[in-house]
């Protein structure tokens, strides 16, 4: 419950203070080709229970249907506007508004594809207890997917033998050992890896030191 008031206050107050750039980044995405401003990619969240998850849309129109679920830094469904979205994370913002629906909170595993959840074991399954959110651990240690995956031929391949695994176990690590506590320290240290990314903290994280 407490985590839930904490979700809806600080979403709220976030959504109020960033309206005009939300306004702006509208305009810019809708300017570009026509195209809608949100992407709705079907995820799976709590319980197993599916949801449309909010993104500025950062693809050309239809890109789901051009290619694969994994998006390197330089695959070609990507427009202009969208570079510079996902360059700095602003992409993510419309999640906000998936955190105040309930679909999401904002620290947790992030929500995966159904194509991925149906591969999990009885292990991994433990991750929808929980609510996807926009931040966790994997977050912080892989902040840049789209760089990892970039130059790879098949980009979906690659995500699962260079990430997966990897985020994986981190995710478990989360839903294993969640607190309110935790949550305020993901929040804080994915708003250093954002303002400071070289700092020890987020290093560490990042050298598997967690």
């Amino acid at each position: 419950m407490v985590k839930r008031i904490f979700d809806i206050l600080v979403t709220s107050t976030g959504l109020l203070a960033i309206s005009p750039i939300f306004l702006w980044l509208s305009c810019c995405i809708k300017g570009e080709d026509g195209g809608p401003v949100f992407y709705r990619g079907e995820r799976v969240g709590l319980s197993g229970r599916l949801f449309r998850i909010l993104k500025f849309r950062s693809m050309v129109v239809n890109a789901e249907k051009l290619g694969g679920s994994s998006t390197s830094d330089t695959d070609q469904r990507i427009t202009q506007t969208g570079k510079f979205l996902r360059k700095y994370k602003l992409d993510e913002l419309p999640q906000l508004i998936n955190v105040l629906k309930g679909d999401m909170s904002l620290v947790g595993p992030r929500p995966e594809v159904k194509y991925y959840t149906d591969q999990f074991n009885e292990e991994e399954r433990l991750i929808l207890s929980v609510r996807p959110g926009i931040t966790d651990w994997a977050s912080i240690w892989n902040a840049d997917e789209g760089a990892v995956l970039a130059g790879a031929e098949d980009p979906d391949k690659a995500y699962e033998e260079l990430i997966r695994p990897t985020k994986l176990r981190l995710q478990l690590k989360y839903v294993r050992e969640k607190s309110f506590f935790v949550d305020i320290k993901i929040i804080f240290l994915t708003i250093l890896a954002i303002i400071q990314p070289e700092s020890k903290a987020v290093r560490d994280i990042r050298n598997g030191k967690i």
